[in-house]
């Protein structure tokens, strides 16, 4: 009312009641006005704490005051009743959780025999529910207290109306569990690094990348980011979709860090590069990035300024609103034997030097197996390669000399990567090796 009234003042136009004595053209009538806004006001605030009182005053008899209808009940006059084939599902949940000790494959299992979340219909005609279980779901069942028999109101719990599921011995004992897990759960969290571009990373059919981690030798942590449908708790929601990306998190902010630090002012650093990025969509060796504008300008900078220096980086980046869109070429390294899900996005120097370690390994390989050609006299006891990693590693150490030299200086020509030597049929002669490679 007040702002109206200042926009009446500001097209002089004065507000007149015709059922109280009193207009906005006068010193009176402003104050009366307010007068009687400041008790409407104080009205509202009255009714509002009777309203809550009385609903925690019904809480603590025990009565149902509304809301989602939990699985296992029904209401009938503002009082639940159990529906005995929802509640045996119910039991079923509590007791296959303390058998397997972990939500997802409880998740998993229920998908897998069609139970589903409650059904029901809202007073005004809706119909609710149905949906497959998440982990989510599930946590808030094996967590509520009026399982018990109990309603709960701001954390404190009060004996209910209605009839309990739960005993109160298997109730405990999955909260212990639960307990035990999440403490696992925030230690593994703590001991992975930060991952800045959480909630910023998406794969070729935009579905978000999510952190994750593995452990290595001497407890080494390996920080990836993976396509939601490669991750247990997408791939319960996206049961359709098995593709996805997952890349090395440490070589991917290295690349973004590296290549996009030029654009920023002087005196920034790789996490001032993080903060700036807005989006990131990951097409096959193509990093499309978004970034904030306003993160790009330095002092007495125009947008023209950040758009030359983007563009000695890649000729199509433009600006698009408050954005900066620009696209860094990268080259996609296939780790194991999922071909079609590159797992590290590395930039020219990671290329280098993964050639470089591809030949000084394949060169171990063959002096293990006593076929190194630097080492003719000791090929009276050579063996072959007895699968097809070493077989495909053998083959680059017996490349022609000028070849391996290059590679091991850093001056390979950029088409050649790790993936074309793994994954070509090289042949013996060295001619045909330079044509293959397109070496002359």
């Amino acid at each position: 009312m007040t702002l109206q009234v200042e926009q009446f003042d500001a097209q002089g136009v004065s507000f007149v009641s015709v059922t109280q004595a009193f207009n906005t053209t006068s010193s009176m009538g402003r104050l009366t006005l307010n007068v009687l806004l400041s008790f409407a006001q104080f009205e509202r605030e009255v009714t509002g704490e009777r309203i809550r009182d009385k609903i925690a005053a019904s809480k603590a008899r025990g009565i149902w005051m509304g809301g989602n209808l939990p699985l296992g009940y029904d209401v009938k006059d503002r009082k639940l009743f159990i529906v005995e084939g929802e509640a045996e599902l119910v039991r079923h949940i509590y007791n296959r959780y303390q058998e397997l000790g972990s939500v997802l494959p409880l998740v998993k299992e229920l998908d897998a025999s069609g139970h589903r979340t409650k059904r029901w219909t809202s007073s005004k005609g809706n119909v609710l529910g149905g949906c497959r279980f998440s982990c989510g779901a599930i946590y808030h069942i094996l967590g509520n207290r009026i399982y018990l028999g109990k309603i709960v109101h701001k954390g404190k719990a009060h004996k209910g109306e209605h009839p309990a599921i739960i005993e109160p011995e298997l109730f405990n004992a999955v909260q212990t569990k639960l307990s035990a897990n999440r403490v696992k759960r925030v230690k593994r969290k703590e001991k992975a690094t930060a991952s800045p571009l959480t909630g910023k990373l998406f794969d070729a059919d935009n579905f978000p990348m999510r952190p994750t981690f593995g452990h290595g030798r001497g407890k080494r942590i390996y920080r990836y980011y993976v396509s939601e449908t490669l991750i247990p708790a997408g791939q319960t929601t996206n049961s359709h979709n098995r593709k996805g990306v997952r890349i090395s998190a440490s070589r991917l902010e290295r690349v973004l860090g590296t290549t996009l630090l030029p654009l920023l002012p002087a005196g920034s650093d790789a996490e001032t590069v993080f903060k700036a990025i807005a989006r990131i969509r990951v097409r096959d060796t193509q990093l499309r990035v978004r970034l904030e504008m306003s993160a790009l300008r330095g002092e007495d900078e125009i947008d023209n300024d950040v758009l030359d220096r983007a563009q000695q980086i890649d000729a199509t980046s433009s600006i698009n609103g408050h954005h900066l869109i620009i696209t860094i070429a990268s080259t996609a390294v296939p780790r194991g034997s999922a071909r079609s899900t590159p797992d590290h996005i590395i930039d020219d120097t990671e290329r280098r030097r993964l050639l470089a370690d591809l030949v000084r390994k394949s060169h171990k390989l063959l002096a293990k197996l006593h076929a190194s050609p630097l080492h003719p006299g000791d090929h009276i006891g050579m063996a072959a390669a007895i699968n097809e990693w070493g077989r495909q590693r053998v083959a680059i150490g017996l490349l022609a000399p000028d070849i391996q030299k290059m590679i091991l200086q850093g001056k390979a020509p950029p088409h050649i990567t790790p993936d074309l030597l793994l994954n070509s049929d090289i042949p013996m002669k060295w001619e045909e090796q330079r044509r293959m490679l397109g070496m002359g």
